[in-house]
């Protein structure tokens, strides 16, 4: 199988040019076999690369960009894909081709087929070999103590939900005595704050009151000198 990479050589785009790179470059890190397709300078590679790209991956105005990538006549994606590809850890299945035993992409592949299958994947040890005892059902290696171990741990978890209930109802009543409390408390703000208010208005009218005879003091006083004054004046 080639994977074949439609590339433009003489594109004044900027974009174009560095997504080429980025994708020529990545098949080079992974030693990919590839071959490169000017579409710039071949006229026949520019037109099976528009007729082989499916319409439903084309743009809007119906004419692909470089770069595309096939595997032979199938159709991988363009950079877009490829860019998806790249951060799934996916180039291989993108290509179409198998990923090389050790790659992230193989690992998550057997991890996968594990799990589709119903068994975890074997994951061996540092020595290379493969734990035995991975292939016996944990039923079969545990025999009755697993059943034992499982009947503990329903009696512990129904203990567990006995003293948690009682604590709930200890922490209800503490709630309740905390709230009663509180009620208490600003209730005697309130007494507090009414007392207050009527020693002060009580102060306000006895200050009033005080204001009132000093001043009817003052006038009277008035009164008295102005009665003086007369009489001093009428005997001379």
């Amino acid at each position: 199988m080639v994977i074949k990479v439609f590339l433009a050589s003489s594109s004044g785009s900027t974009a174009i040019k560095k997504k080429q790179q980025d994708v020529v470059g990545f098949l080079e890190a992974l030693k990919v076999d590839y071959t490169q397709l000017d579409i710039a300078c071949n006229e026949e590679n520019r037109m099976w690369m528009r007729q082989n790209v499916p319409v439903d991956k084309k743009p809007t105005n119906g004419i692909p960009l470089p770069p595309q990538i096939f595997n032979e006549d199938s159709y991988c994606g363009d950079y877009d894909t490829f860019f998806d590809a790249k951060e799934d850890n996916s180039v291989y299945a993108f290509l179409g081709l198998p990923p090389p035993p050790g790659s992230k992409e193989a690992e998550q592949a057997a991890k996968v087929l594990g799990v589709e299958n119903g068994t975890p994947a074997e994951e061996p040890k540092a020595d290379g070999s493969v734990d035995a005892s991975a292939e016996v059902p944990v039923e079969e290696r545990n025999g009755d103590a697993h059943g034992e171990e499982e009947q503990a741990a329903d009696e512990e978890e129904v203990e567990g939900e006995g003293e948690g209930g009682e604590e709930e109802d200890v922490a209800d009543e503490e709630t309740a005595g905390d709230e009663a409390l509180a009620e208490e408390e600003e209730e005697a703000v309130e007494e507090t704050d009414e007392v207050t208010e009527q020693a002060n208005a009580q102060e306000e009218d006895e200050q009033e009151e005080a204001d009132e005879d000093r001043e009817e003091e003052d006038l009277q006083s008035e009164e008295e000198e102005e009665l003086r004054q007369l009489e001093e004046e009428e005997a001379e």
